[in-house]
């Protein structure tokens, strides 16, 4: 059965430690999904985030905490208004960006919120992510996302990683031109894993969407705040 796709909005969040006026290798290869999502109707946006004046803390707006700039408030509206998140990342010394590490910071900043049903304000969304590189980490470096949006409340399909690497060393990064043609392109694994991604980002976008949202008992904490806990089911630890 095809569903319809077009009523899911899609944040693609490039941690690229380039600005805009240089090639990413992780655009490159965050655009093969992008490209899927929106030929199937979700409409995507890109923000490289490097572009933007984002300042370090786990609060939602750190101008409340004594910086001057904080531009990440605008792009968790973004984030916030989106069914889907995918968060590229290169690999620097077998870890996520550093830039990486500050958007998921930031995301946690805003993971106590909720939503109007008392539920924590990330739940009924989905995430994956795509990781390029010259050396090992890709599952790593997915590894510690994933778990990061799980724990904020997202929702991970299957496969909601994909990722390129090439030979260990100092060589050609995904995109640069080759022999037969652009590095990486024809890679089968790679085309193939981030087609699956992006199918089942948006397979899962769909199911949430549909069911409006994580069904609100038992993780609610409005709830819990109110005293609505269960008991300890060995009376002795009453």
């Amino acid at each position: 059965m095809h569903h319809r796709y077009d009523d899911l909005g899609a944040v693609f969040l490039n941690c690229s430690l380039k600005r805009s006026h240089e090639l990413s290798h992780t655009q490159l290869l965050m655009d093969v999904a992008k490209a899927i999502m929106e030929t199937n109707g979700v409409a995507t946006t890109t923000i490289r985030v490097a572009d933007h004046d984002i300042a370090p803390g786990v609060y939602p707006d750190m101008t409340e905490h004594g910086w001057a700039r904080d531009d990440w408030p605008a792009i968790q509206k973004q984030v916030m208004s989106a069914d889907i998140l995918v968060i590229g990342t290169p690999i620097w010394l077998g870890e996520k960006s550093s830039v990486c590490t500050r958007v998921v910071e930031r995301l946690y900043g805003f993971s106590a919120e909720l939503n109007n049903r008392g539920q924590y304000a990330y739940y009924g969304r989905t995430g994956g992510c795509v990781i390029t590189g010259n050396e090992d980490g890709i599952k790593h470096c997915a590894m510690n996302i994933l778990y990061s949006l799980q724990h904020l409340g997202y929702v991970i399909p299957p496969q909601a990683d994909a990722g390129w690497i090439g030979e260990a060393g100092p060589g050609p990064s995904y995109g640069d031109k080759g022999e037969s043609g652009p590095i990486g392109f024809n890679n089968g694994f790679t085309q193939r894993n981030t087609t699956f991604m992006a199918w089942n980002l948006m397979h899962m976008a769909r199911m949430l969407k549909d069911a409006g949202g994580i069904p609100a008992h038992g993780n609610q904490r409005t709830a819990w705040d109110a005293g609505e806990r269960f008991d300890h089911p060995n009376p002795e630890y009453r």
